[in-house]
């Protein structure tokens, strides 16, 4: 017997202090969250740990307002945060949902150590694109943020055809057969246990983790930046998440806060 999604939700085993509120299709999961964080006539938006759960989105999007195509049978989940600290900081819990992806497929393909992280926030599956994070948030009086959300898309049963990347879902690597309620329990707690480091140990553990999964690292990269690309080597990542390039020219060493990467020249046509 298939169970209505009010069912399912209800079965979902969450980590402490985490709470799912379900939908059968919405425009994107994360403008939803976006209205529960807000205050509402009681004073108060939704906890930390609300999580909009959709079958399916009509108009997800990316990175930069890019479309993320949301069939049904993928996930797509926004979680409310509320770290209490300034946006520099708050930003690094892309790199935490990365991490919290990067184990969940781990945890169900046959070939873990295909897993990648590729800056600053994709998870790659054998150098396919697996999912996608968006981070929203809006500032406090106090100059810190007043919440995140924090959108997520994996891709477990479909992936697109055409991506800048290339892109695979967890299904065509192998993983067993599961619905999307099941991965976001995995995913959950995964989330849960990154977040919880970070909140406690700060960046550091976090940033070792995802060194350590970091594709391309120690080799050359392009990076495309809205006004340039600059060629060079990837050299590390700084100790508030930004990547260190060591240009291919000689110049100075870079930091790069926001860009696209890619491991060899994107085709101009």
């Amino acid at each position: 017997m298939t169970l209505s999604l009010e069912a399912e939700a209800a079965r979902l085993r969450l980590p402490p202090g985490f709470q799912v509120k379900a939908f059968a299709s919405v425009v994107s999961t994360n403008d939803e969250a976006k209205a529960l964080a807000r205050p509402g006539p009681d004073g108060a938006g939704a906890p930390e740990g609300t999580i909009v759960w959709a079958r399916r989105q009509d108009g997800g999007r990316g990175r930069r307002g890019r479309v993320w195509s949301s069939p049904e049978g993928n996930l797509y989940s926004t979680t409310i945060l509320r770290p209490g600290l300034p946006p520099a900081e708050a930003a690094q819990i892309s790199f935490v949902a990365a991490l919290a992806i990067a184990e969940t497929a781990e945890s169900v393909l046959p070939d873990p150590s295909g897993v990648r992280c590729k800056w600053p926030n994709d998870v790659l599956v054998h150098d396919r694109k697996l999912s996608g994070i968006l981070l929203e948030s809006e500032p406090a009086v106090d100059g810190t943020v007043a919440w995140v959300v924090l959108g997520v898309g994996i891709n477990l049963r479909h992936f697109p055809a055409t991506a800048d990347y290339g892109a695979t879902s967890l299904s065509a690597e192998g993983a067993p057969a599961m619905g999307p309620g099941a991965l976001l329990e995995l995913y959950a707690g995964h989330l849960a246990d990154w977040y919880g480091r970070w909140r406690t140990y700060g960046f550091g553990p976090v940033r070792d983790a995802w060194l350590a999964r970091a594709k391309g690292l120690g080799g050359p990269i392009l990076v495309r930046l809205a006004d340039r690309s600059i060629s060079g080597i990837f050299a590390d990542l700084d100790s508030d998440g930004v990547l260190l390039l060591d240009p291919t020219d000689g110049g100075p060493r870079q930091r790069i806060a926001a860009g696209d990467v890619f491991f060899a020249a994107p085709s101009q046509t």
